[in-house]
């Protein structure tokens, strides 16, 4: 019985000291949540209302643009002078300027017979067109394979170029700056750039040097990228929706307004003055593109977009793979922002108008406010108001803003409005990526200048899945698991709670989807997985 009683109370003693622990805990919150929590939660909602309707105000900018240009059809070719080229009797190909088309690869042995092989198919005069193939390739077989498949080219009669380097200093940048200093690179007018999971079509070259040669202010011509794996699996295709708007509403609009954006990298073609005149490829960010761009609209040089001229490219498929680059992405313009908005502020090539149009609108809302406001508005602060009633988000904040902006980012992808809710829940996730990259960039912190090349499939699933089908694939635990994403998920899980049981305005609809989208990304069950060897 002695024993019996001691273990019965036992129990009792760790409940008492739980009950003490958490009156504690209730007494500290209830002290420090007026003179603290509310005032700091309020300023807060404050902040992210104000960057809330900086985004609208743009997205709704770009909205009417993009309807006028639609409406008065401002086409490229009505706003420039374009004319196709034309044989010249007495200077025959002659009277065709020399391009230099760049393909940019680092062990890209699933991908790299497409990219080569589409630009050796590019319709222009054979003798006034060079193929650089700029590989830093660190795999000595996959070199191999590259160097082969140039020889099989040049075996055909084509001016094809494989060039290597003994490091890889600047990445993608170094090497497009190492290529640009070859001797027969100075016979060369214009530089069209591919990576390494880009096809053009043939009649590439014909559609944008034209508006080169006839519009000599003009120092790049960039298309549009077409997605070959859009349907690959659900990860894909809200990468597409995202992207498309990006191309057919920001890019459109930097065309149509201030013949300015930002160059995406690929499947441009640039005039060399121009790129020279801007002081050429630089590393020192991992937004080389965005860069130049930048430099170049400084020294008054004008872009075109051209919305109708697609080029096939590849989206990264797997979860790892897409989260470096959305860093790299995200962390980039942020770092070139923090370097370059004194240099845009006081140059005086451009008018004011640009500079606002570059530092506010391009540089500001759309690559920081953006990422930070999704995240911490919809992931944190408003989480936190289930906790602190005291503290109310306005419906046109809450709802109607939102809404409209989300509503307005859906119209570039119309076959995928049934998506919109998954977009939406997946965006907010992937935010929370581009919110740290974000603030890397601005602080130059840690992994500021990290770049890992963006791993492409090309018909690796194909083979693999086939060979691998027997077998269940090898799944590595920590390559899974995401424990910022996961700790979030628990975070709206446990507002979702609290608010279902004590809350009033019903956000836990919300909270509880989100907090499950979390986990899933968590847990890395999203993407395509790859059959490990």
């Amino acid at each position: 019985m002695d024993r019996l009683s001691s273990t019965a109370i036992l129990p009792e003693a760790f409940q008492g000291a739980r009950d003490d622990i958490t009156e504690q805990l209730g007494v500290v919150w209830q002290q420090i949540k007026a003179p603290v929590i509310v005032p700091l939660l309020r300023l807060s909602v404050l902040l992210c209302l104000a960057m809330s309707v900086m985004l609208f105000v743009e997205k709704v900018y770009m909205a009417v643009v993009i309807v006028l240009v639609k409406l008065f059809r401002r086409r490229p070719e009505t706003r420039y002078k374009w004319e196709p080229m034309g044989d010249d009797a007495e200077l025959g190909n002659a009277a065709y300027p020399m391009v230099l088309v760049q393909i940019p690869m680092y062990n890209e042995k699933e991908v790299y017979q497409l990219s080569i092989g589409a630009a050796c198919g590019l319709s222009w005069p054979s003798d006034r067109i060079i193929i650089q193939v700029l590989d830093d390739s660190t795999d000595p077989a996959i070199k191999e394979l590259v160097q082969i498949e140039c020889r099989r080219w040049a075996s055909k009669g084509v001016n094809i170029k494989y060039e290597i380097r003994d490091n890889r200093n600047g990445y993608k940048a170094g090497a497009l700056k190492e290529g640009m200093k070859h001797s027969y690179v100075k016979q060369c007018d214009y530089v069209a750039v591919f990576d390494a999971d880009f096809q053009p079509e043939p009649d590439f070259l014909w559609r944008t040097i034209p508006f080169l040669v006839h519009n000599p202010q003009i120092g790049l011509v960039q298309g549009r990228w077409k997605f070959v794996n859009s349907n690959e699996c659900l990860m894909t295709r809200m990468q597409e929706m995202s992207l498309d708007y990006h191309f057919t509403v920001e890019q459109e609009v930097g065309s149509s307004t201030y013949a300015f954006f930002g160059f995406n990298g690929t499947a441009g073609v640039w005039r060399i003055a121009a790129l020279n005149e801007a002081g050429g490829w630089k590393d020192r960010t991992t937004v080389e593109d965005m860069d130049l761009a930048v430099r170049a609209s400084l020294k008054g040089w004008k872009f075109i977009f051209l919305g109708d001229l697609k080029v096939k490219s590849e989206l990264p498929s797997t979860l790892k793979a897409y989260r470096y680059q959305q860093h790299r992405w995200s962390c980039g313009p942020a770092n070139l922002f923090r370097k370059m908005a004194m240099d845009i502020a006081r140059n005086k090539n451009v008018t004011l108008w640009t500079k606002v149009h570059v530092i506010y609108s391009f540089f500001f809302v759309r690559k920081i406010v953006a990422h930070i406001v999704t995240f911490i508005f919809y992931c944190v602060v408003i989480p936190a108001t289930v906790l602190v009633p005291e503290v109310e988000v306005p419906n046109w904040g809450l709802v109607y803003i939102p809404s409209t902006i989300t509503l307005l980012n859906a119209v570039g992808t119309p076959r995928s409005l049934h998506l919109l809710v998954f977009w939406i829940l997946f965006e907010n996730v992937m935010s929370l990526h581009r919110t740290k990259a974000t603030l890397i960039g601005l602080l130059e912190a840690g992994r500021v200048n990290e770049w890992v090349v963006t791993e492409k499939l090309g018909d690796v699933m194909k083979t693999k899945v086939a060979a691998k089908a027997a077998r269940k694939p090898r799944i590595r635990i920590g390559d899974r698991l995401h424990l910022l994403e996961l700790f979030t998920g628990a975070y709206l899980f446990f507002c979702g709670c609290y608010d279902l049981s004590f809350g009033k305005n019903h956000y836990y609809l919300y909270l509880f989807l989100q907090a499950i989208t979390f986990f899933v990304v968590g847990f890395g069950y999203v993407g395509t997985f790859v059959p490990q060897p």
